[in-house]
């Protein structure tokens, strides 16, 4: 891909160089000469970027140039997140479009342009893929699923049936969307649970990344949703009936439970625990293991919250450090 055709979608200033430098991708500092990008986001940063042997280098606007820079240089308020667009850019090579001589695909099922269906994948009954998208190897569509446009579907990825997603989906390896959720009813008498029953959907929206070995219920009765631009790490678990709002970021090992929803905007860090029916409120910030138990409402922004239950992080270490002078004076 070229500078130009960069700047074209991603916009910025083309400060020297020319516009048809053709990039191959994007590396690190110091690693090299080559067709890359580079950036630097503070002065010396920028300034050795700019002294490098890579192919072009993206800086804060307003940088002065060396005289011997000999690289294709782009200016951006935000030269970190241009690196980062660019290189989804850069890289947004899907396989040559078909289906592989190995792959299932279901009566009535519809593959748009330009979709690739790896070896073993299994396409169901009904289901429809967008035009671009691609099906890793082993994945598996369930029955009248939905994937959109531009999708990427990684190696065994299970998708299933009714399950409904998005545009520019990215899915990785060993996910698992749409299963069945944890509910069941006791028998008072007898003690024996019975499933409840799980007939709802999961709906996955445009612009979600979802991380490896991530599991996502379908709803019981209604629908599990997780909304625009959420990004989820790998091994993370979300309850069925939950609804997860945009643009939240949920670090690995956090497990949601049912019917719980989480605000747009929301900051979850690992290993974070969340009750059933439980409200995470938009912005809200929860460090490591912090835990929200069922039924709560959390609606604190603007400052970390710790601890289980969840309290602001300096509450937190202050009950710490007392529990901490108490625990030597009973020493002493």
């Amino acid at each position: 891909m070229t500078v130009g055709e960069l700047i074209g979608q991603l916009g910025g200033d083309l400060l020297r160089g020319d516009a048809e430098t053709w990039l191959d991708g994007v590396e690190g500092m110091g690693l090299g000469p080559g067709l890359y990008l580079v950036f630097g986001e503070t002065p010396s940063r920028a300034d050795a970027a700019m002294r490098g042997e890579a192919g072009a280098a993206v800086v804060p606007a307003g940088t002065e140039i060396p005289l011997e820079c000999e690289l294709a240089v782009i200016a951006d308020r935000q030269p970190r997140l241009w690196f980062a667009r660019a290189a989804h850019l850069i890289a947004d090579r899907l396989p040559e479009a078909g289906v592989h001589p190995t792959a299932v695909v279901g009566e009535g099922a519809r593959l748009g342009e330009g979709v690739f269906v790896g070896p073993g994948a299994m396409v169901g009954d009904g289901a429809t893929i967008g035009a671009f998208s691609s099906m890793g190897a082993g994945a598996v569509i369930g029955d009248h699923a939905e994937v959109g446009r531009h999708c990427r579907v990684h190696p065994r990825v299970v998708i299933y049936p009714g399950t409904q997603i998005g545009n520019g989906v990215v899915v990785h390896a060993g996910a698992v969307l749409g299963s069945d959720g944890f509910g069941y009813v006791r028998d008072r008498e007898t003690g024996e649970y019975t499933q409840f029953p799980q007939v709802g959907r999961l709906v996955i929206e445009d612009d979600v990344e979802i991380g490896a070995n991530t599991t996502i219920d379908g709803g019981a009765l209604t629908e599990t949703r997780i909304r625009r631009g959420t990004k989820i790490d790998n091994l993370v678990h979300i309850g069925h009936n939950c609804d997860i709002g945009e643009d939240v970021v949920i670090a690995a090992q956090t497990g949601i439970s049912g019917s719980s929803t989480v605000g747009k905007g929301a900051v979850i860090a690992g290993q974070v625990g969340i009750g059933d029916h439980a409200h995470v409120g938009p912005g809200v910030i929860l460090g490591g293991q912090a835990g929200v138990l069922s039924g709560k409402t959390v609606e604190t922004t603007g400052t970390v919250l710790w601890g289980t239950p969840a309290k602001p992080l300096r509450e937190y270490l202050r009950e710490l450090a007392t529990l901490a002078r108490l625990s030597r004076r009973k020493t002493d």
